[in-house]
Parts: structure tokens; C-alpha cells; sequence
């Protein structure tokens, strides 16, 4: 396996004095527990951890060196693996980040949005991979160090290079985009999230807006037309000097969606890219994947990258956990299936979760069953937005609602008592009746915001229920 940076190359990128000999790096690591022998460890200080005391673990798990600051210098000396003592660590690893930007020919895209970003990147990365090296943003790598980390793991010889942004608070996208400095930028939606700490849906598309802020000279900015903020984010991309290319259903979309067939496993699409028709499969569900498919074609169009592989490759895309992942279960004489939709949740993510379930058919004697928790962060509006899912639960045909937290009272209030099942203050307080409610031909969708704890019930159904062998009938 090659170095992904040499002794040299790392040393001075990170600006730091080293104490023993520092060898070439293969990996880049924050967490000691899932780093690769000949890795760096960055000793970053988190909001519940300071990875300095976890230096001599990444050593025993093979770190051939570890970025620490002068703090910890004269403690860690002896610790068995070389040292890069800088003045800040997370500050160290910026730029090394910077500095893989600088050195690669590779194109960048960024990806931002209310909903979709996660989704919309692993799309890329494998639509992306048919036509070269690709690298991409882990899992939801998306802020203050998993961006640069993001970066700083990047190859040399990348072709495409794939970074997700997100924030919770004005200026944190402008930080982010001024490191990855993308020829594509990609804004998939903008929607109601975060409003506790923005005020305004205005205020957080001109948030997500600020992507932008550090496109390259003649970048493109890849633009929702479908949605209602499409103005006010196509203005501050040309504004930025931008071109700015439109996806979605509207008919002057430059990637125009055409017709569509959902199913409950996977979508078959038409779409026509500037004129140009194209048929795919998208391997995963979801009319909401469907739109952000069409800003993955545009983006590989422009990146260069061969449209006709992308589109093929379209149709092994899944769901990840905690994101739509599907898996059956045995129960009793039959089976269920479980949607975890458990990693976090919004207004529009939950709607899009609802829909999702309704064209799910349960087998025989089998109920939508729609288990969830709170959406949060949604400040005053909380309350309303919750209670406004009862429609969409009700277009989805969903048979029982199991509720957990203080804002889903108001939605479970809202539900005609006949689809009410229970509703408890804590996600937990439903484990028992989920366990005893299910049975063969259902179908559970289990949502809810990261803090809402809905996890724990996907994996309580998984202990509780041996799994289905894939491919099996």
C-alpha cells in the first residue's frame, strides 16, 4: 500500500516540530478504536473527549505517529511512536486538509442541503467510481473536523473528489467551503431544520448559500428549481460568478425529470439532461431520492465523468443504516420488514420517511406501523410542524403511530384515535409494546431525530427477531 502523505509532505503541512522520526502516513485518524496501523492519530479535543488521552491507545493499535499539542508534549514523550507537537491540533489538521486540496488535480464537488446531503454523496461517490478514483466524505462527515479530516484522507492521484457540509449556525458552510473549494457545488433542498437557531427559512438558505463563498473561478452551482428558495440561492451563486444548473420536476429544468415508477425496493427513472434522455435504475426507494438523482447526473456531467456509467451504477445504490436501510425479520410463522430511518429527522425527511412507508405493502394481515420520535430543533414552530405530519401519516395508510417524546404528543393528538397505538415521553417507553405489537406482514418504519434515541428500538427488534437470509423467500 502507498503513503498517502510522506514523513516530509506531512511535517510540513501540519507546521509542527517533531520529537523522534517521523515514517510515511497511510491513514489519517481521529478515534483510536477504528484507526489502521501506520496511521497518524490527531489528538483532537471534542466536546465530551480530549483525544490526548487516548494517545497511547492509537499507539497500541499500530499509530505510527500522533499529532498532539505542547500541553501534552513533555507527558507523551515516551509514548512509543513518533510525535508532531503543534500549538493546536484540530488547527494542525485543517491544514493538512488544505494541503491535500492544493496538491491533487482532482474534480471537487461540495454537496449541502436541509435533506439529502448523506444520500446525495454516497450517490456521487458511486456514480463517480465507474469513471475513476473517486474518494468521498465518510458516513456524515460534514463539519468542523470531519471535513478536514475528509480532505486530509484524500489520495493524491483522486480524480473526483466528493465533501458533504453541513452547520447548525451562520458562517459555519463559509468555513468549510474556503478548505474544500469545490468546481460543483450541489444545494439539494432547503427546508424548515435547525430553525431554533436560524429564526427563518430564509436565514438558513442563505446559510446553505454560503457554499458558494468558496466555489472556484467558472464554478457551477447545481441548483433545486423545484424548490421555493430556488431564487434566492441561484442569486448568490451568480453573484459568486457562478453558473448556475437547475434539476426537478419543473419543465425548464436543465435536468428535467421525465417520468418515474416507484416501487417499494428501488425507482425506474427518465430524466433528460439538457436535452439528452436518459433511463436508469435507482437500486434504492424514494420519490425524494429520485429528485437528488437528477443533481448526481447533472454534477457527473460537469465533473466530466462518463453519464452513461454513472447511470448504471445508479441501480446499486442502498439505503444505509439508519437512512431507509430495509432488512426482514422472522416472526412467528412469518415475516416483517423494518425500515430504519433512526439517524436523525426533519419535517421534510419525515414526510419523505411517510411516503416511503405508504408504498411499502405489508403482507397479509399485515399494518404500516410508523414509529417515531421527535424531530428537533425546530424551536417555536415545533409543536405545529409535528402535529402538520398527520396528513402525511394519513396519505400513507398508516394502520398504527407509536410516538415518543413531548412534540409528538402533538401529532399523536392530531391522529384519528383508531391509528393510535401509544405514545410514551421517552423513546424507551416504547420498547415493550413495539416488541409485542409486531407480527407477521407488517411493516415498521422507525424515525426520529439522532438525540431522540430511536436506534435503540431497530436494534431491540433485531435481538428480539432472528434476521432473514438474504434472498430468501
Amino acid at each position: 500500500m502507498s503513503a498517502l502523505w510522506t514523513s516530509e509532505a506531512f511535517v510540513a503541512a501540519t507546521g509542527g516540530r517533531t520529537v523522534g522520526r517521523v515514517p510515511d502516513i497511510r491513514g489519517i485518524s481521529i478515534d483510536s478504536r477504528t484507526l489502521d496501523p501506520g496511521d497518524a492519530f490527531f489528538a483532537i479535543r471534542g466536546d465530551r473527549f480530549d483525544g490526548h488521552d487516548f494517545v497511547t491507545a492509537a499507539i497500541a493499535h499500530g499509530a505510527v505517529v500522533a499529532v498532539i499539542d505542547e500541553q501534552h508534549a513533555a507527558a507523551l514523550s515516551g509514548a512509543g511512536a513518533a510525535l508532531v507537537v503543534v500549538p493546536d491540533v484540530l488547527e494542525a489538521l485543517r491544514r493538512l486538509g488544505m494541503a491535500a486540496r492544493r496538491r491533487t488535480g482532482a474534480r471537487i464537488i461540495g454537496v449541502t442541503g436541509s435533506v439529502g446531503k448523506t444520500g446525495t454523496k454516497e450517490a456521487l461517490r458511486l456514480a463517480l467510481s465507474r469513471s475513476g478514483r473517486t474518494h468521498a466524505s465518510a458516513a456524515s462527515y460534514n463539519n468542523h473536523w470531519g471535513v478536514p479530516l475528509s480532505l486530509a484522507r484524500m489520495p493524491e492521484a483522486t480524480r473526483f473528489g466528493v465533501f458533504e457540509m453541513g452547520m447548525n449556525a451562520p458562517g459555519e458552510i463559509s468555513a468549510l467551503t474556503r478548505m474544500v473549494r469545490p468546481q460543483i457545488a450541489i444545494i439539494t433542498t432547503v427546508e424548515p431544520v435547525h430553525l431554533e437557531f436560524f429564526g427563518s427559512v430564509e436565514k438558513i438558505a442563505d446559510a446553505k448559500a454560503e457554499i458558494f463563498e468558496g466555489l472556484e473561478a467558472d464554478g457551477t452551482a447545481i441548483l433545486n428549481l423545484d424548490n421555493p428558495h430556488f431564487a434566492r440561492l441561484a442569486d448568490a451563486a451568480r453573484a459568486h460568478g457562478a453558473r448556475v444548473v437547475t434539476f426537478g420536476a419543473a419543465a425548464t429544468a436543465d435536468v428535467r425529470l421525465v417520468r418515474v415508477a416507484l416501487h417499494p425496493d428501488c425507482s425506474c427513472v427518465t430524466a433528460e439532461l439538457f436535452g439528452r434522455e436518459v433511463t436508469y435504475k435507482l437500486g434504492a426507494p424514494g420519490r425524494h431520492l429520485v429528485g437528488n438523482s437528477l443533481a448526481v447526473l447533472a454534477a457527473v456531467d460537469m465533473a466530466g465523468a462518463d453519464l452513461a456509467l454513472a447511470a448504471l451504477a445508479l441501480a446499486d445504490l442502498r439505503a444505509p443504516k439508519g437512512r431507509g436501510a430495509r432488512f426482514r425479520l422472522k416472526v412467528g410463522e412469518g415475516t416483517i420488514t423494518v425500515i430504519d430511518e433512526s439517524y436523525n429527522a426533519n419535517p421534510a425527511s419525515m414526510r419523505a420517511a411517510l411516503a416511503l412507508l405508504g408504498q411499502t405493502q405489508p403482507g397479509p394481515r399485515g399494518r404500516r406501523i410508523a414509529v417515531i420520535g421527535d424531530m428537533r430543533e425546530l424551536g417555536a414552530a415545533a409543536d405545529d410542524l409535528h402535529r402538520a405530519l398527520a396528513v402525511p401519516l394519513a396519505e400513507a395508510g398508516v394502520d398504527l403511530l407509536l410516538g415518543a417524546g413531548p412534540h409528538t404528543r402533538a401529532l399523536y393528538e392530531a391522529v384519528d384515535h383508531r391509528h393510535r397505538h401509544v405514545w410514551a415521553l421517552e423513546s424507551e417507553g416504547l420498547r415493550d409494546e413495539l416488541l409485542d405489537l409486531v407480527r407477521p406482514g407488517d411493516v415498521v418504519m422507525i424515525k426520529g431525530s439522532l438525540g431522540s434515541r430511536m436506534g435503540p428500538l431497530v436494534e431491540a427488534l433485531r435481538q428480539r427477531f432472528a434476521p432473514v437470509e438474504q434472498g430468501a423467500a
